[in-house]
């Protein structure tokens, strides 16, 4: 796969920024460069920071949508200690109703667990999908961005500009006119949110006709 994040680094001047480590924490705020095969789940689960929190905080519409090279910052969660306490006196609560519950019937108990492990078997299969399409998703992403530009976010082929060297019209309705990774990074996907649903269906339409 290109790796946009040197190609950057060379085009648009910013060494420095990029950090080459891939993240660095001040006391409030991270500043991550997501690296290869990177999805919101893994980030979020590395920094305790939920995917939501992540995505509103870095104007990002689709969560499966995140490439190699991009800048996410974020504040962390401080929502652990909290809800630890509150699992804490929970618990302290519930004592007295946990004993009186002793007297449930086997039958029921059987039925509850029964319930537990099929929704753990739900979410756990949820989960796999949804990892599955994010990876989808970045590689196509990624792919388009190498045939269009090579990652560089100055390419410029007569009206068409940028990393996913979008016309002149799209980009009056979508933006992505400023030379920041990130602005037409989001200008990108909304146009191939608009016009094909998904990025895997932009690739395919790329690999068919030449374009996208």
């Amino acid at each position: 796969m290109f790796n946009i994040k040197k190609t950057l680094t060379i085009a648009a001047g910013v060494a420095g920024a990029l950090a080459f480590g891939g993240a660095h924490a001040s006391a409030d705020t991270t500043d991550y460069v997501v690296q290869s095969g990177d999805t919101l789940n893994k980030i979020s689960a590395k920094y305790n920071v939920s995917v939501d929190k992540i995505a509103a905080q870095n104007n990002i519409s689709n969560v499966n949508w995140i490439v190699t090279g991009q800048h996410l910052s974020f504040a962390t969660d401080d929502t652990t200690s909290t809800q630890t306490a509150s699992t804490t006196t929970a618990a302290a609560d519930t004592s007295s109703t946990t004993q009186a519950a002793s007297t449930t019937s086997s039958t029921d108990n059987t039925a509850s667990t029964s319930t537990q492990t099929a929704s753990t078997t739900t979410a756990a299969t949820s989960s796999t999908t949804t990892s599955s399409s994010s990876s989808s998703e970045t590689a196509a992403l990624n792919a388009l961005i190498a045939r269009e530009s090579g990652g560089n976010v100055n390419a410029t082929n007569g009206q068409y500009y940028g990393l996913g060297q979008l016309s002149a019209q799209a980009r009056s309705i979508h933006g992505g006119n400023t030379a920041d990774y990130n602005d037409q990074l989001n200008a990108m996907k909304a146009y191939i949110a608009a016009r094909y649903g998904t990025a895997v269906n932009a690739l395919a339409h790329s690999n068919s006709t030449g374009w996208y």
